[in-house]
C-alpha cells in the first residue's frame, strides 16, 4: 500500500478514534487532540491540571480506544523505584525470578509523579527514555509502542519534588488541563450521575500504531519549515545572538535541540491527522506551545510582572 493511501486511511481512523473517545469525555478537545499527536509521535505526555478534570479517565479512555494495555502508578512519598520496575525473589527451587512491575505497560498513567523522591523519579524516566529496565545486570525490554503520560498536580506544592529541567526535557508536549466550560459542566454531570455505560471498540492495536508512527516519520518535509522550526527553538535561548529582547529581559534559559526534534515531529503528526501529506509553517505553529512550554524558564522579573511563559511563546509565534 502506498503511504499516500495509507495517509489518507490514517486521517479516517483517528476520525473514528476521537468519536469512540467522545462517547466518555465530554469536551477537552484540544487537550485529546495534544494527547493523540504526542502519541503519534512517539512522545511521552505531562499533564498539569487541578484535581478532579477527568486525567485518570483521560488516560485510560485513550488506552482503550487505541488497544493498548494500560497501568495506572499513583506516586507517593515513600514509593520506591523497585515498586514501579519490579524485582527479583527466590522461587521454591531457589532460583531468583524477575517480577515485573507495574511499569510493563504499553501506556502508563505516573498520577503526581512530583509526589514522589528524585531517585523513583529518575528510574521512571531512564524506562522512559530507554524504553527497557536494568535490573540485576539484566536488561528487561518494556512492550512497544510506550507511552508515559504522568501528571502534575499545579497547587499543593508543599512537600512535592518538582522535575528538574534535564528530566521535563523527556517529554514530548506538556498540556495544561483548564475546567471546563458551563455547558459542558452540565454534560459531564449528566452523564456521570445517571446509569450510563460506555462500550469503547478499540480502533487501533499496539502493530497498526507503530506502522503510521513510522509512516509518519517518513513524510517529507520543506527546508523552509525545518528552518523555521529550529529558528523558532533558537530565539527561546537568552544568550543567541537571534534571541528577541522578549526573551534577553524574560527567560533564563531557553529550549535545546531536543525540542527543535520534537517541534518537527509534532508538526508532522500534526499535519497527518489534518490530512495533509506533507508540514507547513501553520503546523508547527499549532504544535510549538505544548513543545515549548515547559522548556522554557522564566526569571525572576517575568514573575514580578506577571508574564506567562505561553504569552511569551505567542510573542515569539
Amino acid at each position: 500500500m502506498s503511504d499516500v493511501t495509507l495517509m489518507d486511511q490514517l486521517v479516517q481512523e483517528y476520525k473514528n478514534l476521537k468519536a469512540q473517545i467522545q462517547k466518555v469525555i465530554v469536551g477537552q478537545e484540544k487537550v485529546v487532540d495534544e494527547i493523540i499527536c504526542a502519541i503519534f509521535s512517539g512522545g511521552h505526555v505531562l499533564l498539569v491540571g487541578v484535581p478532579g478534570l477527568a486525567k485518570t479517565l483521560m488516560v485510560q479512555t485513550v488506552s482503550k480506544a487505541l488497544g493498548l494495555s494500560f497501568n495506572r502508578i499513583q506516586f507517593t512519598p515513600d514509593l520506591m523505584p523497585s515498586d514501579i520496575l519490579g524485582s527479583e525473589i527466590l522461587d521454591s527451587e531457589r532460583n531468583f525470578k524477575f517480577i515485573k512491575g507495574p511499569i510493563f505497560s504499553q501506556i502508563i498513567l505516573a498520577d503526581e509523579i512530583n509526589r514522589t523522591p528524585p531517585k523513583t523519579q529518575a528510574a521512571l524516566l531512564e524506562a522512559m527514555q530507554e524504553r527497557a529496565v536494568t535490573i540485576g545486570g539484566v536488561r528487561h525490554e518494556l512492550s512497544q509502542p510506550y507511552f508515559v503520560l504522568a501528571t502534575q498536580n499545579p497547587i499543593e506544592q508543599e512537600g512535592t519534588y518538582p522535575l528538574p529541567e534535564a528530566q521535563l526535557d523527556r517529554f514530548m508536549f506538556a498540556i495544561n488541563l483548564t475546567y471546563p466550560s458551563l455547558d459542558e459542566e452540565i454534560q459531564i454531570v449528566k452523564s456521570t450521575t445517571a446509569d450510563i455505560e460506555h462500550t469503547l471498540e478499540p480502533t487501533f492495536d499496539g502493530p497498526t500504531l507503530m506502522r503510521y508512527q513510522k509512516l509518519i516519520r517518513r513524510m517529507p518535509v520543506a527546508d523552509n519549515v525545518v528552518d523555521y522550526a529550529v529558528r523558532l527553538v533558537v530565539k527561546t535561548r537568552p544568550d543567541s545572538e537571534n534571541a528577541p529582547d522578549v526573551v534577553k529581559k524574560y527567560i533564563d534559559w531557553g529550549a535545546g535541540p531536543r525540542a527543535s526534534q520534537n517541534l518537527m515531529l509534532a508538526a508532522k503528526t500534526h499535519a497527518a491527522l489534518s490530512g495533509k501529506y506533507s508540514p507547513d509553517i501553520e503546523d508547527v505553529k499549532a504544535v510549538a506551545i505544548p513543545v515549548l512550554r515547559h522548556r522554557l524558564l522564566k526569571n525572576y522579573k517575568a514573575e514580578a510582572e506577571g508574564k506567562s511563559i505561553d504569552a511569551l511563546i505567542e510573542v515569539l509565534l
